[in-house]
């Protein structure tokens, strides 16, 4: 007969679960948009004005293509937007996750 620790299993199952609704949302937010955008584009979904987007848009971490022009992969930007949002690191343990033994 098979043991198995039920509160492992439940923490894995969790943590199962909650990669993919993560996987999903992620999904279900970069079907909305073009998978790239542009500037205006950017002002647009961001409510900023051409001064602000070219901020942006020159950051050293802002992922930008700039081979076809100045555009902006959609998966990554919500990647970007989830690595510098302070609230995400300072009360999640999301960009810290650890293999648990």
């Amino acid at each position: 007969m098979i043991q198995i620790d039920q509160e492992a299993f439940k923490a894995m199952f969790r943590e199962i679960i909650t990669e993919e609704v993560a996987k999903a949302m992620q999904d279900f937010r970069t079907t909305q948009l073009p998978p790239m955008l542009n500037k205006k584009d950017i002002m647009k979904l961001f409510g900023i004005q051409v001064t602000k987007a070219s901020q942006l848009l020159n950051r050293e971490d802002f992922p930008v293509f700039r081979e076809a022009g100045v555009l902006v992969p959609t998966h990554l930007l919500f990647k970007w937007i989830e690595r510098n949002t302070q609230w995400v690191e300072e009360n999640t343990n999301y960009f810290k996750k650890e293999a648990s033994a």
